[in-house]
């Protein structure tokens, strides 16, 4: 295959490849601020993550602020997703377990769930939080504990302190270590990211 990027280039598109986690994955639950969005996609690119899905409502598209993701989407596979319960189903049905940031009674200390299982998280939107449909869903109902007045973090920020938790547990595992997709996944995206994507900029 011939590329459209230097050597140099390659290599770092590859080794940031052989470190993505394909079986920890995120759903984002209608939120609805752009640049909160953005800074989510950010965080997942920056932990390794590959999959992002979204809902906003059937057919309606997320906005990114490229100024707030510093391009970050580019390198993530971001799923426009109509039907989120039935996706959440499915992945129950592939063995991932599903953690929904939701306040409840019967909600647990984010820390306590093992994230080095193949995981779904959900997060939600601003007010509501995870839709009530997908709550019902979640094997683990977390919270981040808070000492002051207020009752939450921003949803970006709890979707980072959330994620920088199962790459801490990852990591201490040896799990970025070795490749999660294989040799023939690495090579579809290198094919999207160093020839396919550069030819759309080139056209622009």
């Amino acid at each position: 295959m011939e590329y459209l990027v230097l050597e140099r280039r390659l290599k770092r598109l590859r080794s940031v490849l052989e470190r993505r986690q394909k079986d920890l994955r995120l759903l984002v639950d209608q939120v609805r601020n752009e640049h909160n969005f953005s800074a989510i996609l950010r965080t997942a690119d920056a932990v390794g993550l590959l999959y992002v899905y979204y809902h906003k409502g059937k057919g309606v598209k997320a906005k990114v602020s490229e100024g707030v993701t510093q391009g970050a989407h580019k390198w993530l596979l971001i799923e426009n997703v109509d039907e989120p319960v039935g996706l959440v189903k499915n992945l129950k049905e592939e063995g991932y377990q599903i953690v929904a940031t939701v306040l409840s009674d019967e909600s647990v200390n984010f820390r306590s769930v093992d994230y080095t299982k193949p995981t779904l998280l959900i997060v939600g939107n601003e007010r509501e939080g995870v839709s009530g449909e997908l709550a019902e869903l979640a094997d683990h109902k977390v919270v981040i504990p808070m000492h002051g007045m207020v009752r939450s973090l921003n949803v970006s920020v709890a979707t980072a302190v959330i994620l920088y938790e199962a790459e801490r547990q990852r990591s201490a595992k040896g799990m970025y270590d070795r490749p999660s997709l294989t040799e023939e996944e690495i090579n579809v995206l290198l094919k999207k990211w160093a020839y396919e994507d550069v030819l759309k900029e080139r056209k622009r």
